[in-house]
């Protein structure tokens, strides 16, 4: 397979997480990101589920050599479907472009038991807001649903293990977001 790229709308667009060098701006149609959890994971994570009507940014990046066992490592909880015709992109050619979902009935909603990491969202707003700035942050908290998910403040002691550091204007945007939303964050949990 030649010109394999996969789309990333959430740790993926956070450059700082991976190694694929070529990485270009995108947009998703067809596809809502929602949070979910499986049985795999002891937490909530994005996934994407179809939606007609819904379109969503994100980053296209390369797969070397088309090498995806690497890549379906690390999204081991998901299945990679073909989207090529479902993404938006500047490319000059046409290339393969997958992206990673959960199944429909393989994903649950987010619980207490299952919450959302806010180390996890950090890394995603981090590279929301280096790759589309803070109209791309506003947009990523708007076009993602199951908000009403409880989140883990784990900031002290990250549990995500791609978290990255982050600076007081990152972490304040990413609590202006859940707050204007109403998020239920869980403190002093770990």
């Amino acid at each position: 397979m030649q010109n394999a790229y996969f789309f990333g709308y959430g740790s993926l667009v956070n450059r700082a997480t991976h190694s694929y060098a070529v990485c270009h701006h995108a947009q998703l149609t067809g596809w809502r990101r929602v949070w979910r959890h499986t049985d795999l994971r002891p937490v909530a994570y994005l996934t994407v589920v179809p939606d007609a009507a819904a379109v969503i940014d994100g980053l296209i990046a390369a797969v070397p050599c088309a090498d995806w066992p690497a890549l379906d490592l690390r999204e081991a909880a998901y299945v990679r479907a073909v989207a090529t015709h479902q993404v938006r992109h500047t490319l000059p050619d046409q290339p393969e472009i997958a992206v990673y979902t959960i199944p429909e009935g393989q994903h649950g909603s987010p619980t207490t038991a299952h919450p959302i990491l806010l180390s996890y969202i950090d890394v995603v707003v981090q590279g929301y807001l280096r790759e589309f700035g803070e109209d791309g942050v506003q947009r990523l908290f708007d076009t993602t649903h199951g908000w009403d998910a409880p989140i883990l403040d784990d900031r002290a002691a990250p549990r995500y293990p791609r978290h990255q550091p982050l600076g007081n204007a990152e972490r304040g945007l990413t609590d202006a977001h859940l707050d204007r939303l109403g998020v239920r964050v869980l403190r002093g949990t770990a």
